[in-house]
């Protein structure tokens, strides 16, 4: 059995023993993409698919076919005791795995962008974060030119505005859900009562990445990804409690210290005027009802991330969240469907139409 090396170690020694040495013109080289290793989360396990010495070459159009042909014929049949070639689930053929592209190519197949401009606001909210993550992530070898590692950092992180309206929508979903810990638990509903307290979960982990200004991965790797976060060490052992609960109030209890938590987080970011956390009974807009669920002063966070907003046509936007928040796209949906190019349309047409906004 070969000793394991994690995949963007064992690329980038391929890169540098073995593929640059096939390249005789400007390029950039990395590996990014697909793969459990592109994020650093490769283990032994993950090498038994589409896992071994691979990486893009990024070369002109006029320089493509030649450099595929050298890499084709000059790659050898195993790297450090892995196979060079070994299969491929896109065509179902066994080949090796050095992709020589354009940056415009792997952008359009990969990310559905044309060009290398700044993106508009409906392209941001229907870009699923794990293809942004996928191209952000991984590493760089080589790049002469620069304009793979300037596109990375331009698709680093979201535009102030997009950024304020996702809170926004976070803050709301968070607040929408929150009561109805209460709600259910008083109607005898146990099991929709955590039901809900785990939903909350996961919504209050995804506001720790958006408040650390970090893309979030697809389900197998989430948890992974928030124990990187700064926020893991407070907050995810109340995360724990609120999983491990078996009643109702201290799992409600359990809820209101992270959102305390989330809200001072909140504050510390500077990016709105500051709120201060409030636990309350719920308020429930109609009537003057009143009910005894105690909860967070979310709607403030909400208005107040929206006031935040320069873009006036991003602010009133009704804050449902971009694709993420929306959906929780899975695999297929992102990859093999027309759905984000369809967001995409529709975020055109609510951001382009007031009637469409609140």
């Amino acid at each position: 059995m070969n000793l394991f090396i994690p995949g963007l170690k064992l690329s980038q020694l391929f890169y540098e023993e073995v593929v640059s040495k096939l390249i005789q013109c400007p390029h950039a080289a990395a590996l990014i993409g697909e793969g459990s290793e592109v994020l650093g989360y490769d283990q032994p396990r993950s090498t038994d698919h589409s896992w071994g010495p691979r990486l893009q070459i990024f070369v002109s159009t006029a320089e493509v076919e030649k450099v595929s042909m050298r890499v084709d014929s000059g790659l050898p049949d195993s790297f450090m005791g892995y196979p060079v070639r070994f299969f491929s689930w896109q065509n179902g053929t066994v080949q090796h795995h050095v992709h020589v592209t354009t940056l415009e190519d792997w952008l359009v197949s990969q990310l559905r962008i044309h060009g290398r401009g700044p993106l508009t606001p409906q392209q941001w909210l229907s870009l699923p974060q794990q293809h942004l993550l996928q191209f952000t992530a991984g590493a760089v070898f080589h790049d002469d030119a620069g304009e793979l590692s300037r596109m990375r950092g331009q698709l680093g992180w979201y535009p102030q505005d997009i950024w304020l309206w996702m809170l926004a929508s976070q803050w709301h979903l968070i607040g929408n859900l929150q009561p109805l810990i209460g709600r259910t638990a008083e109607a005898g509903d146990f099991r929709g009562s955590v039901l809900i307290a785990c939903t909350l979960v996961r919504r209050m982990m995804e506001m720790c990445f958006l408040q650390e200004r970090t893309y979030w991965p697809y389900p197998k790797w989430f948890g992974a990804a928030f124990s990187r976060l700064g926020a893991a060490p407070t907050v995810g052992p109340v995360l724990d409690g609120i999983l491990a609960a078996a009643d109702s109030g201290k799992r409600g209890q359990a809820v209101n210290q992270v959102l305390i938590q989330l809200a001072e987080r909140h504050n510390a970011l500077g990016i709105t005027l500051e709120i201060p956390p409030q636990i309350g009974d719920f308020q429930v807009g109609i009537n003057g009802a009143v009910r005894p669920y105690p909860v967070l002063n979310a709607g403030s966070y909400v208005e107040a991330c929206r006031k935040a907003i320069a873009d006036s046509a991003i602010a009133r936007l009704v804050p449902i969240g971009a694709i993420d928040q929306l959906t929780h796209a899975d695999d297929a949906l992102i990859n093999f469907t027309s759905w984000p190019e369809r967001l995409n349309d529709v975020y055109a047409q609510e951001l382009n139409s007031p009637a469409g906004s609140e």
